[in-house]
């Protein structure tokens, strides 16, 4: 068994500040770190990648070039990248709502949006 790094990497220190400003938007997310990349899981279909230095995460599809589109921020301003997913979550959230099994099952409500 190896130990923990007590000290977090670029990337895992990036995503928790990532993760903190979402949580002032009322965006709830799971951070998960190794192999020198950090996700941010916040929604079916938006998980944000670090590497440290940028935050990237799928903003869309292209039908004309039938491919995905990617948003990417700069990972020294995490609170400005939070702002733009917490927009991505919010459209997420209209477009696929949690059926209503799931939402019953919920104490509180997931239908934050963005500030």
């Amino acid at each position: 068994m190896q130990p923990q790094n007590r000290h977090p990497t670029p990337e895992k220190h990036a995503a928790d500040a990532l993760a903190d400003a979402l949580a002032a938007h009322g965006v709830s997310a799971d951070v998960h770190d190794g192999y020198g990349l950090s996700l941010v899981s916040v929604w079916v279909g938006l998980v944000v990648w670090c590497d440290g230095d940028w935050y990237w995460w799928r903003a869309g599809w292209d039908d004309r070039r039938k491919r995905v589109l990617y948003a990417r921020h700069p990972a020294i301003e995490p609170s400005r990248a939070a702002r733009r997913v917490a927009f991505r979550y919010a459209d997420l959230q209209r477009r696929h709502p949690l059926s209503e099994t799931i939402r019953s099952l919920r104490p509180e409500s997931t239908e934050a949006s963005p500030q």
